[in-house]
């Protein structure tokens, strides 16, 4: 939610083409993030001052602008040091507009100006604080008073350096942030900082790095306890600093750096694949070509250093080929997904799975008292759609729960629960937050993510990463069927020693050993499930209907439909029809039915002939080859047979293909839909 990307050189010559090149395309890579709105802010033709460039819209338009701005920019100019930052953004204070876009500044001198993803909770406190002390306000964002707090701090102490003027700042803040700043008053230098929002920091230079990991450093804290907000301000401001000498610098052979600051990985892979992953708190300050990271409050469970990772991720990956969209693309890369998912964990040979991120655990998980699953969206649905076999397979209580409405009530959590948390970001804040909550608890908490180095991955006492790869597209589609196969095989590993389940895992085994070839059959529905969209593109509502294992299937498939089309769709368990749903149900309303010849095939049967019996033309999901069940229906989809619990994982592709060929017809954005972000960083 809002994409960052930064870039700074250090004593390696670019062009201010170059440079501005980099901002847009780091933008591009994250625009699945954000798209109401894109800015950058890079030092003026002179180098005296800032200029600021914002657009209304996507990121092309912020390019176009820059694009008709050659001459005032002076793209052919040459700066060995240089400091960029680049904004995309999601609306969450004040409507799109350029004037709410970032970067936001701190005065009409851009003297301090920054980019921000989250929300300031307390920002109508200072804002009010910093009006009487004279500043006036231009947008309507909560971000702008950061840009001008700082200039209140600075003001006071006009010595203090950049990292220690941020360090203030940040201490008066609440609520969710990642912030990377620059200032006319400190050229070449570049802070940027995090607390509940993702932010990273790429390193390259033409050697090899001196040291795989950064020194933490702790100063002060700024912040006196109690007081109103402006006694806190003022005397915030005042307080002395220590300072802190331990720092990462390139190889003495080589001073020439750039770095990279962004909201992911997936923005920085085209120029280097070595990143710092910062931590809530952290201060990551670049001076002569020098960085250091530094935290105020020191946290005993905090390592002592920020390590250096290596991300494996290639840059093809997240190019979308011959596909017109990256969901398309996703869509079609389930045949291989769901294999990286089970790669070097399930062994079709021994008939065992190993867990490695959870294996240490599994002893005291055996013991548990009861199993949460807490997540939102399409990683709940996941949790839904296995929640029977886990039930089945670990003979545990199950509960699954939305993580806003877990907080909401103030769940009981156990020191003998262990808590599942699903997100394929990693930091999904609703998500974080009961992770957070349950911890403190004492709960044992299982993270289940697609992002190394995500929040949710780091603050686990264990977890499985489920490998999927890059998912650029707003809706989930392979990030699914990947959480879906990874909480297969836990309850695969919670019963290898239960005798009595042996048949059933053998049946499970064959069907995880077959899925790859079965997903591209299903995908070979591509064609038939374009036309039924044809038929259904313009009618205003949609039901998808279903129970047992597939129930989850169809509110994943509602979900689908209404973030990508913005038609009505809702997913209804097909025991409830006649307790209400029914009375929708006419000549004229579209129905989709997955009836599989499953444990609940009759009861799904019963189901479909009420439909029919009130003039419905159900359109059906079922088993390749089911001709009695078919005679009931309009129209058929026909997936392979699997075995009952993996079913869902087959029946949703339909659906999703379904979701995406309406939109296309409708001319909606596929990969960016209105008013949604991939990864949902505020409540």
């Amino acid at each position: 939610m809002c994409g960052i990307f930064a870039y700074l050189n250090h004593l390696t010559p670019k062009t201010r083409k170059e440079v501005l090149d980099f901002l847009v395309n780091g933008l591009k890579r994250l625009e699945y993030r954000g798209y109401d709105s894109a800015g950058i802010a890079v030092d003026s033709a002179d180098g005296r001052n800032v200029s600021i460039i914002k657009k209304n819209g996507k990121v092309q338009a912020l390019q176009d602008e820059i694009y008709s701005r050659e001459a005032d920019l002076a793209f052919e100019a040459t700066a060995d040091c240089h400091v960029g930052i680049a904004h995309t953004r999601w609306a969450t204070h004040g409507t799109p507009s350029e004037r709410n876009a970032h970067p936001q500044r701190s005065d009409e001198d851009n003297t301090f100006c920054l980019v921000h993803n989250g929300i300031i909770t307390n920002y109508k406190d200072i804002k009010l604080f910093l009006t009487k002390k004279g500043h006036t306000f231009e947008s309507e964002t909560d971000t702008e008073i950061i840009a001008k707090l700082m200039m209140h701090i600075y003001k006071k102490n006009p010595n203090d350096t950049f990292q220690e003027i941020v360090e203030q700042c940040i201490q008066q803040l609440e609520g969710a942030f990642a912030l990377c700043i620059k200032s006319k008053l400190f050229p070449g230098e570049c802070v940027a900082t995090r607390r509940g929002s993702p932010l990273l920091v790429a390193i390259k230079t033409k050697t090899r790095l001196a040291t795989d990991h950064i020194p933490i450093l702790y100063g002060k804290d700024f912040r006196p306890h109690g007081g109103t907000a402006a006694e806190t301000l003022t005397a915030a401001s005042l307080m002395p600093r220590t300072p802190s000498t331990a720092e990462f610098q390139p190889m003495e052979e080589d001073k020439q750096v750039e770095y990279f600051f962004a909201s992911d990985a997936s923005a920085v892979i085209e120029h280097t694949n070595r990143v710092i992953f910062l931590e809530d708190d952290d201060v990551a300050a670049v001076k002569d070509g020098t960085l250091s990271i530094h935290r105020i409050r020191r946290n005993m469970d905090d390592p002592h250093a920020r390590e250096i990772t290596t991300i494996k991720m290639e840059i093809q990956q997240i190019m979308k080929g011959n596909y017109s969209f990256f969901m398309q693309k996703e869509i079609f890369e389930q045949p291989e997904s769901v294999v990286n998912t089970m790669r070097g964990r399930v062994n079709f040979d021994t008939q065992s799975i190993v867990l490695g991120g959870i294996k240490e655990y599994i002893p005291e998980i055996k013991r548990c008292r009861r199993l949460m699953l807490i997540a939102c969206g399409t990683s709940y649905h996941s949790a839904v759609a296995t929640r029977q076999l886990l039930e089945e397979l670990t003979e545990l209580p199950v509960m699954v729960e939305l993580a806003s409405d877990f907080l909401d009530r103030n769940t009981p959590v156990f020191r003998d629960d262990v808590c599942f948390f699903i997100s394929q970001s990693g930091e999904t804040a609703d998500t974080l937050m009961a992770l957070r909550y349950c911890k403190n608890r004492g709960a044992l908490i299982v993270g289940v993510t697609n992002t190394v180095g995500s929040s949710i991955c780091r603050e686990s006492h264990c977890g499985v990463h489920i490998n999927a790869g890059p998912e650029i597209g707003v809706a989930s589609t392979k990030a699914y069927t990947s959480q879906f196969i990874s909480l297969v095989m836990f309850g695969m590993v919670m019963s290898e020693d239960r005798i009595s389940l042996q048949q059933r895992r053998r049946d499970i085994m064959k069907g995880l050993q077959q899925l790859e070839e079965q997903i591209k059959e299903v995908l070979k529905l591509d064609s038939k499930v374009q036309e039924l969209a044809k038929d259904l593109y313009q009618n205003k509502s949609l039901l998808i209907m279903g129970r047992g294992y597939n129930f989850a299937t169809c509110m994943e498939g509602a979900l689908k439909v209404k973030e990508l089309t913005y038609m009505h769709s809702e997913g209804i368990m097909a025991g409830e029809l006649k307790h209400g749903p029914l009375a929708l149900v006419d000549e004229t309303m579209p129905v989709i039915m997955i009836v599989m010849r499953d444990p609940v095939y009759t009861k799904c049967m019963n189901a479909l002939q009420q439909v029919t019996a009130r003039q419905g033309q159900p359109i059906l999901i079922c088993e390749k080859g089911d001709k009695d069940t078919q005679e009931f229906a309009s129209r058929v989809l026909e997936v392979p047979h699997t075995v009952d619990c993996l079913q869902g994982i087959l029946t949703v592709i339909p659906l999703q293909l379904l979701s995406y060929h309406i939109a296309v017809l409708k001319g909606c954005n596929v990969d960016c839909p209105r008013n949604l972000a991939k990864s949902v960083t505020v409540e």
